[in-house]
């Protein structure tokens, strides 16, 4: 390996790859600390954003008025916590593990997290939520037996194009904090690999 090449875990054991990358965390500028810890939670809050935009859509929708907190905290909460640990565990971990090296790969990761978890997942959560209080309220229709699908289907198309660029935006901002990430993951691969430690 060159000298200008850096430090992975497939050069050094995984213990002492994380070991020496969370002493090195310690060095970066308090940006860059701040963005690597709390990289996972800005996109969360912004998935509860879009939570709380999609329910406030349905109940508009399906005139619903009745259970406003009742909607709005599980809209709000559960795409925050699913987006949160699904960035952890397919962008955030794999680079401390030294198991994602590619950038490529870390920025199509977070731009799927973005549109997934903090915009599609929010849509499709608010839409059984709203109903079922429609139904209990008798806000508007219900389907019959045999059009449900369709009738949800067309339902839920309006909603999705307000949505749309919410979308786009989960997904750009997604894409902007995985290629940060990847920028501060290699700043700290190469601090490892200038650590008089590592030549011990």
């Amino acid at each position: 390996m060159s000298s200008q090449e850096p430090v992975t875990s497939q050069t050094m054991p995984r213990g002492l790859h994380v070991e020496m990358l969370i002493k090195n965390f310690e060095k970066l500028s308090n940006d860059d600390r701040t963005l690597f810890s709390n990289g996972s939670m800005y996109l969360g809050v912004n998935a509860g954003f879009a939570g709380l935009i999609a329910n406030s859509f349905f109940r508009r929708l399906l005139n619903v008025t009745q259970g406003r907190i009742t909607s709005s905290l599980p809209m709000a909460t559960l795409p925050f916590l699913t987006t949160v640990a699904l960035y952890n565990a397919t962008v955030t971990n794999p680079l401390l593990l030294g198991e994602l090296n590619c950038p490529t790969c870390v920025v199509v990761r977070g731009a799927l997290v973005g549109v997934a978890a903090a915009g599609v997942y929010p849509l499709i959560l608010a839409l059984p939520v709203n109903a079922g209080l429609a139904s209990r309220y008798n806000t508007a229709p219900m389907p019959e037996k045999g059009n449900i699908m369709r009738y949800w289907v067309n339902a839920t198309r309006p909603v999705v194009r307000k949505m749309s660029f919410i979308f786009v935006l989960q997904g750009l901002f997604g894409a902007y904090v995985s290629k940060r990430h990847f920028d501060i993951y290699l700043t700290l691969l190469k601090m490892t690999g200038t650590d008089d430690e590592l030549h011990d």
